[in-house]
């Protein structure tokens, strides 16, 4: 019998980080066994009083609500203003999201792009920016300045993404720099989303707690004007607050994007958990958890950045966020095959676009035990 059954699903690039397995069965053929330092993904406890938030709202048997509750709200435009400089936040221009990877990748689907239109990314990015453009059918071009674009492209972009502080660069725009930039994507009627999911965990000029300042938002008056509008700032406590287990994330900018937004995720179930949002709102409120683990990566980065330079790699910008983007002047499988025959794991920087070759991602999330004997072998060799 002939099947009339035809192929079905996306047509998208593998998942990148499968062609890792190999270095990571070198590395773990280490007699310590491996010191991943490859992913972003937290390892350190997620702080008791968020704990406790989502084991007190764990009766939750009605639906929550796609737009949040307004408690969560209110903790969310109060962060943005005692945090971010974003006074005067409106709470209904606030929305939860299930991570912001998920916010990410359907974005440009949810704001109505369509082929034709054109999403810009900065150079040196996050894969699923490009990925979310595929969902929707329009293009995706890398640049991190409009001017970079010839006039037909430019005068087709519909959407610009910002990530700053970056992944996985750890580059961190100033305000003059964003609005610049806003100002450039708004003379062409664009939406600007910002990606700042790293912006608590400044370094050097940018480390608050060390008396740098803070990272700017897209939504500060500084780099906004008067007005949010076609403005998103988008968020997760992932980082900050170890909850990338949690999915607790949020969105927040122009009004009238945001009530469609809203109107569209109801239409589509996407909707956070209550004690999820229960989480968060606790989290947001407390900001010395924050400081805590901030303290942790900061040890962690001070130990490992000086055993990098003096295996021969050069570190560049990585002036925030949980990454070191760094290079050894030589191909990036080379210095990923060199590492792993010490047991130690890093992410290649060609997984991040063209402008990512012969650079590697160092992360911070790994434990102070793995984070030294990185240190260690970096040193002592296999």
């Amino acid at each position: 019998m002939t099947s009339a059954v035809r192929s079905f699903g996306l047509s998208l690039p593998d998942y990148p980080w499968e062609a890792m397995a190999p270095y990571l069965a070198r590395a773990a053929a280490h007699p310590g066994g491996a010191a991943n330092l490859s992913i972003g993904t937290p390892v350190d406890d997620t702080p008791d009083l968020i704990q406790e938030a989502l084991r007190a709202a764990a009766n939750a048997p009605g639906y929550p609500t796609v737009h949040g509750t307004p408690a969560l709200r209110e903790a969310i435009a109060a962060w943005f203003d005692r945090r971010r400089g974003v006074p005067g936040l409106d709470p209904q221009n606030v929305m939860p999201t299930v991570g912001s990877k998920e916010l990410v990748a359907w974005l440009p689907f949810l704001l109505g792009l369509k082929p034709g239109d054109v999403v810009v990314r900065p150079t040196v990015a996050y894969p699923t920016y490009d990925i979310g453009a595929t969902f929707a059918g329009a293009e995706h071009v890398a640049a991190d300045d409009l001017d970079e674009l010839d006039a037909d492209t430019r005068s087709r972009v519909r959407l610009v993404w910002v990530n700053s502080p970056a992944n996985p660069t750890g580059a961190v725009r100033d305000a003059a720099s964003l609005h610049r930039l806003v100002g450039q994507a708004r003379d062409i009627g664009a939406v600007v989303a910002s990606d700042e999911c790293y912006a608590e965990l400044g370094w050097g000029e940018w480390d608050v707690q060390r008396g740098g300042q803070p990272v700017p938002s897209i939504l500060d008056p500084r780099v906004a004007g008067g007005s949010h509008e076609g403005l998103l700032a988008v968020y997760s406590l992932s980082k900050q607050s170890n909850l990338a287990g949690y999915r607790a994330s949020f969105v927040a900018g122009d009004g009238a994007i945001m009530t469609n937004l809203v109107n569209s995720r109801k239409h589509a179930g996407m909707i956070v958990p209550y004690p999820v949002q229960e989480a968060m709102r606790v989290a947001l409120g407390d900001d010395g958890h924050v400081a805590a683990q901030k303290d942790l990566y900061r040890g962690r980065r001070e130990r490992i950045v000086p055993a990098l330079e003096r295996f021969g790699l050069t570190i560049h910008e990585s002036r925030a966020g949980l990454y070191l983007w760094a290079t050894a002047g030589e191909a990036t499988w080379d210095t990923v095959g060199r590492l792993a025959d010490r047991g130690i794991v890093v992410g290649p920087g060609v997984f991040y676009g063209d402008a990512g070759h012969g650079f590697i991602r160092v992360a911070l999330t790994a434990t102070d035990e793995r984070i030294d004997a990185a240190v260690e072998r970096l040193a002592t060799g296999p």
